[in-house]
Formats: C-alpha cells, structure tokens, sequence
C-alpha cells in the first residue's frame, strides 16, 4: 500500500507539472531575432503576387523586409473602441479596448492592434488587386478625421474614398455598438471603359514577439483559422515559414489568436477564398484570405462584404460572430469535458455577480458529483490508516525480507478485506474534470481583471500576496498528514516534502486557479477527515466485540 499511495500521489503531482510543461512547450512560439521595423521596405501586392499568397511557396528568406506608409490618421471613438484607420491603404493601425484595462497598467486602457515598431506590430488590412486598383499601399481620402458614435445610434459608418483612371473605390467601416464585430465593406464602381475583374484580400499582420505572456507562464501568439473541413486550426509563427498555409474554401474566418483576445478575418459567406501565409521579415508575419471576384463591366458597380471580429475570446460573441471561432478559446483535447464546466460557471456567476464565489460554488457542486467516488478513495486510505501500526510491526518483524513483508501483507488485506488498490479508480476518473476546469479557469477571459473580495483584485493574475498559495500548501500539508504514514523511512520523507515543493507552483499560478485546488483541498480534508473519523469508529468497536 505504501507503493501505492507514493506512485498514486507522483502521478497526480506530475499530471499538474505536465500541464505546466505542455501549456510551456505547445503555446510558446519560436524565438526569432527582432529588426528595427521603420528600417524595412513593403512590397504593393498588385505588384507582386507572393505579397497576398502565392500557390507557390513563401522563400524564407526575406531580404526586403517591411514597412508600413503612413500619411494621415482617422480617429473613431465608440462604446466599445478608440480606433485609428490610416488613410494609407484603409488600415486598421490601432484598436483600444475601452472597456478592458491593460496588463501592465490598470490606469490604462488594453491596445490590441498597434502599428508601433515596439512594444509590437499588429494591424488589420485589407485590398484589392487589379490593374488600377487599390492595393493597402493606396491613399485613400476622407470627409473628417474624427468620428464618434452618437449616443443615439446603435452603428457608426467611415467612409474611406478612392478614385482613379475612372474607377471609384469606397472602403466602408461600420461599427456597431456592445459588439467587437467590424463590418468593412467595398464598393467599386467601374467607370473606365474595361472590364476589371478584381481580387479582395483580408490580412492581419504581425510581429511574432509581442503578446507572449510572461516567462513564467508564456501564452501561445499566431495565427489560427477554420473551415468546415479543417476544423479549427493553430498555425505558429516557425509554421508559417516552414508549411505556409495555402487552403481553398468556400467558408471559414482566418484571423490572429493570442492569450484572452483574438482578431479575425471572415469574408463574405459563400465566397471562394483562399487563406495564405508569408514572413516579411526577420520577426514579421501575415496571415490572410484573398477572393477572385465576378467581373465589373464598364458602368456596373459591385459590393464585396466582409466582417472583422477584434476583441476578447468571451464565448457568446465569438459563437455568435461566425461558426468556429468559439474555438479559439482553445481547451484542447477536454473541450468536450471543459465547454460545459464554463457554461455552468457563467451561469452560476450570472447569479452571484462574482467569479470568485462562482468558482468555490462550482468547486462545491464538482465535488459534490464525485462525493461517493471519493469516498471510495477516502475510505481505502483509512482503512490502511488503520492497519499502519500492524504494517509497521511487520516490517520490522521481517526486516529488508521483502517477499515475506509482501506475502504478510496480502494475507492481512485479505483477512481484514480491504483492497490496496481500491482508492486508484475514483481519482482517475476525477483527473479528466480537474485539468478540464484548469483549462477553463486558465483561458477565459471573464476572469481578466475579475475582482474577488479583499487584497485579490484579478482572478486571472498571480495573488499578490501569496496568500492563496500558502493557504494551498497548507492544505496539502494536512491532507498528507491525514493519509497512513508510508513504512518506509525515505517515502515517508518524500510524502512529507512533496506537498511543499509541489505548493511551490501555486506561487505563478492565477489566483482564480489556486482558489479553486484551495476550495477542492478544504471540501476534501473534511470529507476525509469525516471518514477516518467513521474507519476508526469502526474499528474499535470490532475490538471491543472481540475483547467480549
């Protein structure tokens, strides 16, 4: 039993530590050397084709570089929003999250998309190819540089104007009010004396540096994209040199997914597109979707919609935006196991008005589900509690004789009915829902910056006292002491120092996480405790009907 219970506690400790290990070594992306971006050079895609996806594969190698034009900047202000378009190419430059603060200074609001060289390079574009058309290099005029949504209006529309050689070309933003959806829209009309035939492309681009989380818990940054086919995909910064993507679909969205928030492209439904990638530079990346569209004969006109979701991965927008993108918050192989835990912690939160109590009232209802399973467990671990002194008498009976200690012992269990290994299967069939609620508790952005009570302000930052890990230790500590004590001398040392070092990695986790092992500890070193208590009733009375 002692083996047991030492293996049993060594898996348990290293499925934490490999979910640590993987969320390092899955979501870190590939470490690259970073040049100085305002000493690079673009290429116009109308210009060169391998600019907005080739079929043919993307040289590695990128010795122009990339630079991004400026000329005049067009400030929006909505509800949710403070924007800059650059009238160069219609670009989405800078994208202010108004109502989510930043990491790194809560007195500020969160940036999103930034067409600075440094902290980061992230910006949303969009052009069309064709002979005399407007390519993201393009100028564009328009009427004001300012918006602002009216506080009686529910949309926001900014109208960007390109005219040449007869050919007149209108890029459409709207923004629309409590939503993170963009609509951005063409409208060429065709008054040369050809027919022109042109090619939309959607792309986002960036450096492949910034948004990496800390080095204590690194986040995954890169591109991602879906279709019915495919399903959904992540594609690392490293993959899109070494496997550009080069996919054909009739659906699915291509966008940039980063830790809590993500950016996405989704063109118009039933267009054929085709979704690329290419390195620009040494540290700079693009992802995008390119369309051929129907011919524009001399005097017609065409409209070509398009959608760009940017902002946080919360799951009613992101399912309610396009089909897929739910995905991007990304429980890996325990989605099927983790999206209904989420769905109930919302719903429990929607309730209370607190994801704090939201998580302890869900810790409760978890281990309320698996009450019996544990106390299987529990019941087999008192059980051997109870028999610890006769163990211990036999081993020094039988000294460094394993065969005859293991013989003895079997013979006990047997005569006393219990069975070593009957605690194993309840707590197997627990793990699957504890790394499942990891996930959620890891990923969602609800808990950025989600106050509990007291000195803990964000549910999804480390507990700035350290309060919560030590409290977790602590639990641990009590619940190892609670267990039968191995008889071997160096287990019994390891079983007393695990639960410290363990304990130790609470320290980085988010404070939403360690709440939750806190909560799930208490409710287990009650329930244990309860059953020790009942074991050791039990076995004293079979001592007095003996004695009698």
């Amino acid at each position: 039993m002692d083996t047991k219970r030492l293996v049993l506690f060594v898996i348990f400790s290293m499925s934490i530590l490999m979910l640590w290990d993987a969320w390092q070594t899955h979501n870190a992306p590939v470490a690259v050397t970073r040049i100085n971006a305002t000493n690079l050079t673009e290429t116009v895609p109308g210009q060169e084709v391998s600019a907005v996806g080739a079929n043919n594969a993307v040289n590695a190698t990128v010795e122009t570089g990339y630079k991004l034009l400026t000329s005049q900047r067009i400030s929006v202000t909505t509800d949710l929003y403070q924007a800059d378009i650059e009238t160069i190419g219609g670009d989405l430059r800078k994208l202010e999250l108004l109502k989510h603060r930043a990491s790194e200074n809560e007195s500020s609001n969160f940036v999103l998309l930034d067409d600075a060289a440094k902290p980061m390079l992230y910006v949303a574009q969009t052009g069309l190819i064709g002979a005399d058309l407007p390519s993201h290099n393009a100028t564009f005029t328009s009427i004001a540089t300012s918006y602002k949504m009216p506080v009686d209006k529910d949309t926001l529309e900014v109208r960007l104007n390109w005219e040449k050689n007869g050919i007149s070309v209108d890029k459409i933003y709207t923004f629309h009010r409590n939503k993170y959806v963009i609509d951005v829209t063409y409208e060429v009309k065709n008054g040369s004396a050809s027919a022109i035939t042109p090619i939309v492309y959607y792309q986002i681009v960036h450096d492949s540096e910034s948004n990496q989380g800390s080095k204590l818990m690194p986040t995954f940054t890169g591109g991602s994209y879906y279709t019915e086919v495919t399903k959904f995909k992540k594609l690392a910064f490293s993959d899109m040199v070494k496997e550009p993507l080069n996919i054909t679909s009739n659906d699915g969205w291509v966008g940039l997914l980063q830790h809590y928030f993500v950016s996405a492209w989704i063109p118009k439904d039933g267009l054929a597109r085709k979704f690329y990638t290419e390195k620009l530079s040494d540290d700079i990346y693009r992802i995008g979707s390119k369309s051929t569209l129907s011919t524009i004969e001399p005097g017609a006109s065409l409209t070509v919609p398009a959608r760009l979701f940017s902002g946080p991965q919360t799951k009613h927008d992101l399912s309610s935006t396009a089909p897929g993108l739910e995905y991007t918050v990304d429980y890996g192989w325990l989605t099927m196991v983790a999206s209904p835990l989420f769905w109930l912690l919302s719903k429990i939160q929607s309730v209370v008005q607190n994801w704090g109590v939201a998580i302890i009232l869900l810790t409760i209802l978890i281990k309320a589900a698996f009450f019996k399973l544990s106390a299987t467990s529990y019941r087999s671990m008192a059980q051997m509690r109870e028999l610890a002194p006769r163990l211990q008498s036999m081993k020094e009976k039988f000294g460094d004789d394993r065969q005859k200690m293991q013989t003895a012992m079997m013979e006990l269990y047997k005569k006393e009915k219990i069975n070593p290994m009957g605690g194993c299967l309840p707590i197997l069939v627990q793990i699957p829902v504890f790394i499942a609620l990891y996930w959620v508790l890891l990923g969602s952005v609800e808990l950025r910056h989600a106050p509990f009570f007291g000195w803990i302000k964000d549910l999804s930052a480390i507990d700035p006292y350290y309060i919560l890990p030590v409290l977790m230790g602590a639990s641990m500590i009590i619940q190892t002491r609670l267990n039968p004590k191995p008889t071997d001398p160096m287990q019994a040392k390891i079983m007393t120092w695990m639960p410290v070092v363990f304990s130790v990695f609470f320290f980085f986790f988010p404070a939403g996480l360690v709440l939750y092992w806190l909560v799930n500890n208490v409710l287990s070193i009650a329930q244990q405790w309860y059953i020790n208590k009942m074991i050791h009733a039990e076995t004293l009375a079979k001592k007095i009907v003996k004695k009698h």
